[in-house]
């Protein structure tokens, strides 16, 4: 990974690490490549930090947020923290955030003392070694003729987390393909040991490719016309320990659309197999058809 891409992994690191300006309330500054509304990723990461700045004891082991308006670039996140409870193993947090005085997104965390009991989980599916998957300049590179004029000028840009598709995406003209699609992650360089980083850094991949799970079986311009998307909520659950630093397996698949609504699921495990955590997600799927009408 070059040096631009370390770089904007510091970026990201700073961003996340937000300005307490007042009791339980914390200023969040913005990527500042993102043009016309925030990714949604980094609006769930910051939440999720500001939550663990007022709690003692404990990792958080879900998260539960709804995006209510798209979020401005240009302006500071504002993140109010309600410590809902504090119990001997369970503590509960709320968040909003808000621009200009209205809430653009909504979060519900829990955190749990580190205890033992019963474990199983779902075996990891065979994968490519992410050494062996293209990365992500490599793929735009082989794509990018092909792509869009307007996106063309940031898709190939630097990133604070490497990604690494086995399948292209549909928005870099990736084909339909039958079973789910993976995604190798990891940051690019070793960070600090807390948890609470890496669970942020985490949440913020976690949101990067599900709403592409959605749409693959229609492509970006299905048989009703070009597809409106926005993320609806995205929930987070942490089964294990793990280091975001280290080689990630996202595992994402979308067993449902209706409605102008499309749901996608995921699990993330580590390069020997452990599933360390399970994403979910509901988006919107608006057709050509209703494209006159753009609120959610």
């Amino acid at each position: 990974m070059n040096d631009r891409a370390k770089d904007k992994l510091a970026d990201l690191l700073e961003i996340l690490g937000l300005e307490e300006i007042d009791t339980d309330v914390y200023r969040g500054r913005n990527e500042s490549d993102r043009m016309h509304r925030l990714f949604g990723g980094q609006v769930a990461a910051q939440a999720l930090m500001a939550a663990g700045r007022t709690v003692t004891q404990g990792r958080a082991h879900s998260l539960h947020g709804y995006f209510l308006r798209p979020g401005d670039p240009s302006h500071p996140v504002l993140y109010t923290v309600d410590r809902i409870r504090d119990g001997r193993s369970f503590t509960t947090r709320y968040v909003v955030a808000s621009q200009r005085g209205q809430a653009i997104f909504n979060m519900a965390v829990s955190f749990h003392v580190d205890e033992s009991g019963y474990e199983h989980q779902f075996p990891m599916p065979e994968a490519p070694d992410p050494e062996a998957v293209p990365t992500w300049s490599e793929m735009v590179a082989k794509r990018l003729e092909k792509l869009p004029p307007e996106i063309r000028a940031w898709v190939g840009g630097p990133r604070a987390v490497d990604l690494r598709h086995v399948q292209a995406p549909s928005f870099l003209g990736g084909e339909p393909f039958e079973g789910p699609s993976l995604v190798w992650f990891r940051v690019p360089r070793a960070i600090e040991d807390t948890p609470l980083v890496h669970q942020s850094l985490l949440t913020y991949a976690s949101d990067f490719s599900l709403l592409d799970n959605m749409v693959r079986p229609y492509g970006r311009i299905g048989r009703l016309g070009p597809l409106m998307t926005a993320s609806l909520d995205h929930a987070l659950w942490f089964h294990r320990p793990f280091r975001v630093d280290e080689w990630l397996l996202y595992v994402q698949e979308s067993p449902s659309a209706a409605g102008a609504r499309g749901f996608a699921r995921g699990m993330i495990y580590t390069r020997d197999g452990r599933l360390v955590a399970s994403v979910a997600q509901e988006g919107l799927m608006r057709p050509a058809s209703r494209l006159e009408d753009r609120s959610v």
